[in-house]
């Protein structure tokens, strides 16, 4: 299972701030602009997250245990832009941030080995990165 699936930490930890452009629909915009408010001139944040405990409006999880984005297909690129660690082959230091202040270990590159070999892993089925995920993962550093 993806690690993101069982964590949410990110999406409970940092503020989500973005482009207004990403709400709005005559532009490409797919964010749904009634899950953000305003945050300056040019950009927007999704609800809950500019709050003393951020919380991301679109979460729903029990973090560490499960997670989910309810705008998963429709999330803000700087959503998009924040890896899991080791998920590409080196640590994302936000995850690891996020994952440490919820009281989670960090992620490692072990996380990733349940992908090797699974069947719907083949070209014709890149991630949200259009990386190719037949590409084989680094090897497992000693710690």
């Amino acid at each position: 299972m993806h690690p993101c699936l069982t964590c949410g930490a990110c999406c409970a930890y940092f503020r989500v701030s973005f482009h207004w452009s990403e709400t709005d629909p005559a532009l490409g915009g797919p964010v749904p602009a009634e899950l953000t408010e305003p945050f300056d001139p040019h950009r927007v944040v999704m609800r809950g997250t500019w709050e003393q405990k951020p919380r991301c409006v679109a979460l729903d999880a029990e973090i560490g245990v499960r997670s989910r984005c309810s705008i998963h297909p429709q999330r803000p690129t700087v959503c998009r832009d924040v890896p899991a660690s080791w998920e590409f082959g080196e640590p994302s230091p936000q995850c690891d941030k996020a994952r440490i202040a919820w009281g989670l270990p960090a992620l490692t590159a072990a996380d990733w080995r349940w992908r090797d070999g699974a069947a719907n892993d083949d070209d014709s089925n890149p991630d949200d990165h259009d990386n190719d995920p037949s590409t084989p993962l680094p090897p497992i550093r000693a710690a």
